[in-house]
């Protein structure tokens, strides 16, 4: 039987995720359906923000960084993060890019495998992971990388030389998820030490780092923290004291305000810690962490499932020679569904043009994201019937659709 937009209405008269959509600013008569890259705007952080400026920076000027809290929040912010991450106090900080804390966790584990040299990375890893192994390659020593692909076993490349894993919980691509426990089980049983990239993970589905070693990710995608948020990185407790940062900044340093002329590591995560916090940033982060506290990631899960699923089955019942890249089973899949379309970045265009937003990516993939704290189960069914439309309709092949942007 068809699946109705009354139906989905009447899911969403049952969501218990519902009232959460009035906490973000949607532009009218768009589904937007790319949270898995920037997430939707919370309607308080215009409000945090503005606080930010006017009374912390304004009026209290230097004071601040007391009274307001700015030293402390790479640690007060990471903190808030650790529960989505399956994390404790003290063991996630915030701030820096995905591209800088990958850098730290894969100098800092490195040296605690001082006779392996051979790091372990996904070549459908998203590029910066891939890129910035390289980069510490070089720059630390002659180090071997071993590539593995998404669908491939750890079995042929695992051995008594590797000395660090770094692997995507999630694929950017297409959505296919790895079990944490399982493969750090693996990895921790060859003597390697294991790095998860959580990026399309955190606020999408539940994350328990468990035995991992470090892990990092971002948070301007489901998190809501605004586009260049901080990201974060994990340290398990056991490495902190042996794990050195190799960004040795000031803000990282055991007593940072005695200007020492050497540097002393600080004690436990805060030694990653390197430069100013960018504050504004972090408030908008914070005021979105708000949101995720009255959360229960079970319901997050649920409710994400469920969205992927229908739109799965509309597509299969709408289109169903449209190719589905994504894994079927939803408990392999994470928040988001991908197609394979020969000319799928103007189909993607033709969409937004029509008001449902997702995005593309090489080669051939049209991804879509499945934010559930806002988006509703009439914005999938009418997602479906409008892609249904512009590939049965090929609206797709308006010359206006063809130019590239530099954004895909």
């Amino acid at each position: 039987m068809a699946i109705t937009r009354a139906d989905c209405h009447d899911l969403d008269v049952r969501d218990p995720l519902r009232e959460l959509r009035d906490e973000f600013s949607l532009p009218p008569g768009v589904v937007y359906l790319l949270g898995n890259s920037l997430g939707a705007l919370p309607r308080r952080t215009a409000e945090r923000v503005a606080h930010t400026v006017e009374t912390e920076w304004g009026l209290h000027l230097g004071e601040s960084w007391n009274t307001a809290g700015w030293w402390d929040l790479p640690e007060s912010t990471g903190d808030r993060i650790a529960p989505l991450i399956g994390a404790g106090p003290g063991e996630v900080l915030a701030g820096e890019s995905t591209s800088v804390n990958i850098f730290k966790a894969v100098a800092a584990a490195l040296p605690l495998r001082p006779d392996r040299r051979v790091i372990v990375s996904d070549l459908d890893n998203f590029p910066t992971d891939r890129y910035v192994v390289e980069g510490a390659a070089r720059a630390l020593g002659s180090y071997e990388i071993r590539d593995i692909g998404s669908g491939d076993s750890l079995d042929g490349v695992l051995g008594n030389d590797v000395a660090v894993v770094l692997l995507s919980h999630v694929d950017y691509r297409t959505g296919a998820m790895r079990d944490v426990d399982a493969v750090t089980a693996q990895v921790h049983a060859a003597g390697a030490l294991m790095i998860w990239d959580l990026c399309h993970s955190a606020g999408a589905v539940p994350v328990k780092v468990g035995a991992a070693d470090f892990a990092v990710g971002c948070t301007y995608k489901y998190l809501n923290g605004g586009p260049g948020a901080p990201a974060y990185i994990y340290v398990a407790p056991r490495h902190q004291e042996a794990a050195r940062n190799v960004i040795s900044g000031w803000h990282g340093h055991a007593a940072p305000f005695g200007f020492e002329p050497h540097y002393r590591p600080a004690g436990g995560v805060r030694r990653f810690a390197t430069g100013s916090p960018p504050v504004l940033a972090y408030s908008a982060l914070n005021a979105s962490l708000d949101i995720w506290e009255q959360v229960d990631m079970r319901e997050v899960r649920a409710k994400s499932v469920a969205l992927t699923s229908l739109f799965v089955e509309l597509i299969d019942q709408l289109h169903p020679d449209l190719a589905l890249v994504s894994p079927r089973d939803p408990e392999r899949r994470g928040s988001q569904v991908s197609y394979r379309h020969a000319d799928g970045y103007p189909v993607i265009r033709a969409l937004i043009d029509r008001g449902v937003v997702g995005d593309y990516r090489e080669p051939g993939l049209m991804r879509f994201g499945f934010a559930p704290l806002y988006l509703r189960y009439v914005d999938v069914h009418d997602a479906a019937t409008t892609l249904a439309e512009v590939l049965g309709k090929e609206l797709w092949r308006d010359e206006q659709y063809q130019r590239r942007l530099t954004v895909t």
